[in-house]
């Protein structure tokens, strides 16, 4: 079958190549047990409205760039320019993009870091930003609000394929071997865990912005060692959607010591009285465009032979 795909979610295949499992994260450093950690469990009913979250101005996020997949022991995160900004939505000032990554669990099961009303979605992705001044996210992450991080959940839903009648010829269009091909040949060749990647934006991995009005607000940390207590966290409401097949495709990957790759995202951390706020947006169903169809390919080119 003719599949279609869009060579900036080749990301998505090489970061489940490089990921290393939770049981292999360090957890001696101290901040992991501060009283602001992340990721939290977001009560609803508790949530408290705040008309400071307007909707996001998000500049060049149209932007493509050639981004580098970084496995840093813990994770994989594919690091950007920085070029793409964001501001509005209630944050104190801009932040430009840093980095990005996914959390995911076990053959399309639970996965995500947060969860809402004891909801777990099978993945997040987080999208990380540090405030503009600042020239490295070591100096971000000693200022409160230093890091802003934007996060996506991901749901299971049916979705149709494409139409069988796609030319050949098209240049969007390959046959999934000879994709993989192409993939293994450029982008995840590496084996020290370093590796470029084809053009991407961050604009085509996320939903239209008309799309990104509702959302939730609190303070944390980061989710990986060593969890330091300086993120403004963002949670959009409205998940994007994937197929079952597709999010039990990332169980059926290894990590590099053979082990299966499922199971990276920290558990939800005490709220300590902590308030959650949320948007005044409408709620609205997450477009899904170029991404839902990539992540399809990509996924699939994972498979093992």
């Amino acid at each position: 079958e003719v599949l279609f795909i869009s060579v900036h979610m080749i990301v998505v295949q090489c970061l489940l190549r490089l990921v290393s499992a939770p049981d292999k994260w360090t957890h001696a450093n101290g901040d992991c047990g501060g009283k602001s950690q992340s990721p939290i469990n977001v009560v609803t009913r508790k949530t408290l409205p705040d008309a400071r979250l307007t909707p996001f101005d998000f500049n060049n996020y149209q932007q493509i760039f050639r981004g580098t997949i970084k496995n840093n022991g813990h994770s994989v995160q594919v690091g950007v320019p920085h070029l793409s900004t964001v501001s509005g939505g209630g944050l104190p000032t801009t932040y430009k993009a840093v980095q990005f990554h996914l959390h995911w669990g076990d053959n399309g099961g639970p996965g995500s870091e947060h969860t809402i009303d004891g909801e777990q979605y099978p993945m997040e992705l987080h999208i990380v930003h540090m405030k503009h001044h600042y020239t490295d996210l070591t100096t971000a992450l000693s200022d409160p609000e230093g890091v802003a991080v934007l996060g996506f959940f991901y749901e299971v839903q049916v979705l149709r394929s494409r139409s069988r009648s796609m030319s050949r010829s098209s240049p969007s269009v390959v046959e999934p071997h000879c994709a993989d091909i192409y993939v293994l040949s450029f982008f995840c060749g590496s084996a020290d865990g370093n590796t470029s990647l084809p053009p991407v934006s961050l604009a085509q991995l996320i939903p239209a912005q008309q799309n990104l009005t509702s959302y939730y607000r609190y303070k944390g940390s980061l989710t990986t060692p060593g969890c330091t207590e300086a993120v403004v966290w963002t949670l959009f409401e409205n998940p994007i959607p994937l197929s079952t097949e597709q999010l039990r495709t990332f169980s059926e990957l290894k990590f590099h010591d053979g082990k299966p790759m499922v199971g990276t995202f920290r558990p939800v951390q005490p709220l300590n009285g902590r308030q959650v706020y949320r948007s005044g947006g409408a709620a609205v169903l997450a477009s899904t465009t170029v991404l839902v169809a990539a992540v399809a390919v990509a996924l699939g080119l994972s498979r093992p032979n």
